[in-house]
């Protein structure tokens, strides 16, 4: 597990949950997450990606158990992504147990509900603060660094940083919407806020993460703007990207915008 926080280039964790809803959508266990999640890592890819939710429309607790293997074995990082509040319901068990079932190098925590297509907002730290303050330390005992989800504006950072969090995860959907703009001013002022972001997340003693939204043709221009980020995870462009130009050459492509 060291050469997972020695490394300094930026790492490309690629999140599999589009690889399940394809498999939901039809039924049976094709195409399988765990697969992919492979082939993905033989590719390049520095770790893999899950958000389990509760309803399970997606990545089930039973893809979880059969990913952490891999990633364990592999050296690589696992990364699970979850509401912390979500209750335990069906085959569910609830982000904690799930946890340490599983042992993830790192769990990201994300304010989203069931009604949610996907997470499209970070937590208010000052609102939720006492909350994450009775969660943060179960997980920080499994031995999982602990990143939470941040819109790039949250003027909190040094309070995530004392509730016990290592990092955070920008929010970089604001990003790509003004990316696809075609509009010089609108990327600048977003990337500028990213940036600024970046650097009061590190000023606050935490490491930073992104993801949402991002992609091989976006990806680039945003770590070279954004310092200092020290992971990317990356699903639905890069599944999309997969059907049409193939698993290796996205990959590479992919490894080639990384800084």
């Amino acid at each position: 597990m060291t050469s997972i926080h020695t490394r300094t280039r930026t790492q490309l964790s690629v999140n599999v949950n589009k690889i399940a809803v394809l498999r939901n959508s039809r039924g049976g266990s094709l195409p399988s997450p765990l697969d992919f999640a492979r082939r993905c890592l033989a590719a390049g890819a520095d770790g893999i990606t899950v958000h389990p939710r509760p309803d399970e429309r997606h990545i089930r607790a039973s893809d979880v158990y059969e990913l952490a293997p891999l990633c364990h074995s592999a050296g690589v990082e696992f990364n699970i992504e979850g509401n912390p509040f979500a209750p335990a319901r069906g085959n569910y068990p609830g982000l904690l147990a799930l946890c340490a079932s599983t042992s993830p190098a790192q769990v990201t925590l994300v304010p989203d509900s069931d009604g949610q297509i996907t997470s499209d907002h970070g937590f208010s730290f000052a609102a939720d603060e006492a909350a994450l303050r009775d969660v943060i330390p179960a997980f920080a005992e499994l031995g999982a660094r602990i990143s939470v989800f941040a819109d790039a504006e949250t003027p909190d950072f040094a309070l995530a940083r004392s509730c016990g969090a290592d990092r955070i995860e920008l929010y970089t959907g604001p990003y790509a919407d003004a990316f696809d703009l075609d509009d010089a001013g609108a990327l600048a002022s977003a990337v500028a806020r990213f940036a600024d972001a970046a650097r009061r997340a590190q000023a606050a003693g935490l490491g930073v993460n992104a993801g949402h939204d991002l992609s091989q043709f976006n990806l680039a221009y945003f770590l070279s703007n954004v310092p200092g980020v020290a992971e990317v995870s990356i699903g639905h462009a890069l599944v999309s990207e997969c059907l049409i130009d193939g698993l290796p050459e996205t990959l590479a492509r992919y490894r080639a915008a990384l800084v």
